[in-house]
């Protein structure tokens, strides 16, 4: 067994720079998880309010106006508080209920940099 120390030449672990690459890589994964999470949280929750819907009893009889009204209230208890009245258009034929979701946010990632996301749901309901 020859130990010139050659192999502990060899043997040599991530350099300074490279850690340094991984370490702002990584933060900035994070950075924009922490930005950009609570967004698509706040709409996994609105889907799941508004497919709650389904289950509501005498929905048909419901107008436009109540149905938004019910929406708000359910995203209110939620705390979904950035989703403004008018991203939400609830259209009424007969016992058919078609209410679609179309809203978009923004979110500051770096001092004027934002990041937008987009969002657009379509829920056709029958009434019960």
């Amino acid at each position: 067994m020859n130990n010139n120390g050659s192999d502990i030449n060899r043997q040599r672990g991530a350099s300074g720079l490279v850690m340094l690459v991984m370490v702002l890589f990584f933060g900035s994964l994070l950075t924009l998880l922490l930005k950009l999470g609570p967004a698509y949280m706040d709409d996994y929750t609105i889907q799941e309010a508004l497919e709650s819907l389904n289950d509501t009893k005498g929905l048909s009889e419901m107008g436009p106006a109540e149905v938004r009204s019910l929406i708000n209230k359910r995203l209110s208890v939620n705390n979904v508080r950035n989703l403004s009245s008018e991203s939400i258009t609830v259209d009424k034929d007969g016992d058919r209920i078609l209410i679609v979701v179309d809203y978009e946010v923004r979110s500051p990632v770096i001092s004027n940099i934002d990041a937008v996301m987009y969002f657009k749901h379509a829920y056709d309901m029958s009434g019960q």
